[in-house]
């Protein structure tokens, strides 16, 4: 069943400014050298939850709590929107249900144990755990909040790029990982509101799982082939006819893929080189930077580290690989 979604509305984009002004603190942008060259970075791995996904989750609890103050809320994740969802809940007093995979990351699942929130593990990928989580809100009469097909979640994401555009305005590039969209809708939003067209946008996804990348050629979600990918944040199916796919689409934004085996170097190689602990989502768009898969050497270029939350398993065994 597609669910249409529209993109967020002007009060719907200053709600989420407000709350994450008022609950999260910015996170700053660094500049970093790779191969040589300068790369900006911005620091979403230091969000509370470990990922950008908190703004999102904020900003689509806190609709959620306005609309109905006694409700509760459901969600679908891969993990990182789940933690968010479980920090909102936390934080705003919404019940919250949270459904991830049962294959989900340890590291993810352990971190949302940590919440009183029910949590479900469901199915061996994010398309069922959100069939199961689909379910469960029709039967429960409670609000589904999508991971990326939502507009006060896309409103929520798109305050990473107000601040990045505050911190660095000399940004000419930013590269950004992509699985549902969300976050990539968030700044093409953000971008047209501050009047920034000039600011190029690429997505990047990963090889073994890129459901966008297809779905934008004509596939449908169902046609998509998954493989194993340490960048399980963005792996899995979207929506069809969600609203990133048409917002994506309409801008004509670039989607690149990149090879698992740079995804795990890229992880290794921020921390050695650079001193910061990336999950394989975030190290997408490195790879993409460090591996001339995007076709700009000369731009100010940036990326968002949107996460940290990688067991500390795969973190010893990418350390144990070698670089090249």
């Amino acid at each position: 069943m597609i669910r249409h979604v529209l993109p967020p509305t002007n009060e719907q984009l200053e709600a989420a400014r407000r709350i994450v002004s008022d609950r999260l603190s910015s996170t700053p942008t660094i500049s970093i050298t790779v191969r040589g060259r300068a790369v900006l970075v911005k620091m979403e791995s230091l969000q509370p939850t470990g990922s950008f996904k908190v703004r999102g989750a904020l900003a689509s609890v806190d609709a959620a709590r306005r609309d109905d103050p006694g409700g509760a809320v459901i969600t679908a994740s891969a993990g990182n929107h789940g933690l968010g969802i479980a920090y909102a809940s936390s934080v705003l007093g919404v019940p919250a249900t949270v459904v991830v995979p049962e294959n989900a990351s340890a590291a993810k699942v352990k971190k949302l144990g940590n919440y009183m929130i029910e949590l479900i593990q469901f199915g061996t990928s994010f398309d069922e755990a959100q069939a199961h989580a689909l379910e469960l809100a029709d039967q429960r009469s409670i609000h589904f909040i999508s991971p990326f097909n939502d507009a006060n979640v896309i409103a929520g994401q798109s305050t990473v790029f107000d601040e990045l555009l505050l911190q660095a305005p000399e940004l000419e590039h930013l590269v950004v990982s992509v699985g549902g969209g969300g976050l990539l809708s968030g700044a093409l939003i953000a971008r047209d509101h501050h009047g920034r067209s000039d600011i190029r946008l690429t997505g990047v996804q990963p090889a073994e799982s890129a459901a966008l990348f297809h779905v934008l050629r004509g596939a449908t979600m169902a046609d998509v082939v998954h493989r194993p990918t340490i960048a399980d944040g963005l792996a899995g199916g979207g929506d069809d006819g969600a609203v990133t796919n048409e917002l994506i689409s309409t801008h004509g934004v670039p989607l690149v893929l990149v090879p698992e085996i740079e995804i795990r170097r890229a992880v290794r190689e921020t921390i050695e080189n650079n001193g910061i602990v990336i999950e394989g989502s975030a190290a997408a768009s490195y790879a993409a930077i460090t591996n001339d898969l995007i076709d700009d050497t000369t731009s100010r270029i940036g990326f968002i580290a949107s996460g940290r939350n990688i067991s500390h398993e795969l973190l010893i065994e990418l350390l144990q690989e070698p670089l090249h």
